[in-house]
């Protein structure tokens, strides 16, 4: 089903491509479209959260802000996928890895997303549901950074509704179970997917890849100019995919 506008996206006759990269921050989404598209046009402004459409080395693509958590990334991604036809998401964003291991600027791929949020419920699920991203995506994403010689990361992250935890223990007790980074919105988004390929009848693939801003467990950050402009390599890992 497509729509002209929903009310939360008004494209206002200009197209939203198949594949669309989503990054929390709307400026993000402005600085992808105006250094790697071709010929950008702004198909969204509601709420200030900026959406372009160009071409990239020939194909039309999309980029879209999302703005912060589940929720968020959970009412534009079903908007994108049922009411515009968006069948490749691929969220790029940063994350805070609670590995020793990682350092910053490492980028981390998601093959799937754990999460302390509620969002599950509404699927009326018996069981505990593990939201996985798009193998295609995922193994030609690995295969780009290995052939590009970045440094990355491959596994589970943790998608947590809570920025500033109370409990002390949260960052630790998941990072023993082998959690390589935190980050707040990714468990919808490939939910959202996995739900609409079985309802819509064709495959809705989705996938994570992130720029670690901070390693948490040794209080080393980037600045937040920093995490706007300069993580250019996950970009360019998701901007090849097909």
């Amino acid at each position: 089903m497509t729509l002209t506008s929903t009310p939360h996206i008004d494209p206002q006759g200009v197209p939203i491509a198949e594949t669309i990269l989503l990054p929390g921050d709307p400026l993000r989404a402005q600085f992808i479209a105006e250094t790697y598209l071709e010929d950008p046009r702004c198909f969204n402004r509601v709420r200030g959260m900026l959406g372009y459409t160009g071409t990239y080395r020939g194909r039309q693509v999309s980029v879209m802000g999302t703005g912060m958590g589940l929720p968020s990334i959970g009412l534009y991604s079903y908007e994108l996928i049922h009411f515009f036809g968006v069948k490749n998401l691929i969220r790029v964003g940063s994350c805070g890895t609670v590995q020793p291991y990682i350092d910053t600027y490492d980028v981390v791929i998601a093959q799937g997303a754990s999460h302390d949020s509620n969002y599950m419920e509404q699927f009326g699920l018996t069981g505990t549901y593990a939201p996985l991203s798009s193998f295609r995506l995922l193994s030609q994403a690995a295969r780009l950074a290995t052939e590009r010689g970045i440094t990355h990361h491959v596994g589970n992250v943790f998608s947590s509704d809570v920025f500033y935890n109370a409990d002390t223990a949260h960052n630790t007790d998941w990072a023993s179970m082998g959690i390589l980074a935190i980050e707040m919105e990714s468990a919808a988004l490939f939910a959202n997917a996995a739900y609409a390929t079985g309802k819509l009848g064709h495959p809705v693939e989705a996938l994570g890849i992130f720029t670690v801003s901070d390693n948490i467990l040794r209080g080393v950050r980037t600045t937040p100019q920093e995490r706007q402009t300069a993580f250019t390599e996950m970009v360019e890992i998701a901007l090849d995919l097909e």
